[in-house]
């Protein structure tokens, strides 16, 4: 099983103020809208082909593999700030809203002649991958909850042009968070050690169940050392 996570930013418009722009406080940022998400359905699709001519889209198989599930969590994310211009060259900007999209694509890949086992077990790698999604939006709105009211200082003879940027660079930053916080790949690990990757008879299922219960605390485990 693959996971492969292809963020997308999209930079949100300025609200534009002027020279005279009251400050807003923390109180006005953290009003209803400040954080809007939108987490569109799983996307699935399931590819049958064959082993010796696969297609061009498909992703590349690994050593020993003979199926794979490529989840990719997407996100889209927009800013908008309140800027308060000090000069001709100066500004804060503070975070007044952050929009997200997000969408999780599943691709499962099955050779012809795939058995019901190696089906069941590329299933049961779609069913991590939609576990993780089921709370994604609750995780992003915490996430770009914390940038709501947050300033930062712009400086330049173009000082539109530099606010643009850093929205950008806080959009790309909360789109990242988003990333590494919805990490399924211990899950995905330990779901193809319990099963090896279907060689073994445990049941999918089974095996999802344990792999999603247990992950975290198995990955903070420490390593026996081999010398004890």
């Amino acid at each position: 099983m693959r996971r492969f996570v292809a963020p997308c930013v999209l930079v949100g418009g300025l609200v534009c103020g002027c020279h005279t722009s009251r400050e807003v406080s923390p109180a006005q940022q953290a009003r209803k809208d400040a954080v809007l998400v939108t987490k569109q359905p799983a996307a699935y699709a399931s590819h049958t082909f064959d082993p010796l001519a696969p297609p061009a889209d498909m992703p590349p198989l690994g050593a020993g593999e003979t199926a794979e599930c490529d989840a990719n969590f997407l996100a889209r994310s927009s800013v908008r700030g309140q800027p308060r211009r000090t000069d001709a060259t100066h500004a804060t900007i503070t975070v007044t809203q952050v929009m997200v999209t997000l969408q999780l694509q599943i691709n499962v890949w099955l050779p012809t002649e795939a058995t019901p086992v190696v089906a069941d077990h590329e299933e049961g790698h779609r069913q991590i991958a939609e576990y993780y999604y089921q709370t994604a939006d609750k995780l992003v709105e915490r996430i770009a909850g914390s940038y709501i009211g947050k300033r930062v200082e712009v400086n330049g003879t173009d000082v539109d042009a530099e606010t643009n940027k850093v929205l950008l660079q806080v959009a790309t930053e909360i789109t990242n968070e988003y990333t590494r916080a919805i990490n399924s790949n211990p899950t995905q690990l330990l779901y193809d050690s319990i099963t090896d990757h279907a060689r073994n008879g445990v049941v999918a299922k089974d095996a999802v169940d344990h792999a999603i219960k247990n992950a975290a605390v198995e990955a903070t485990q420490p390593t026996p050392n081999p010398g004890n």
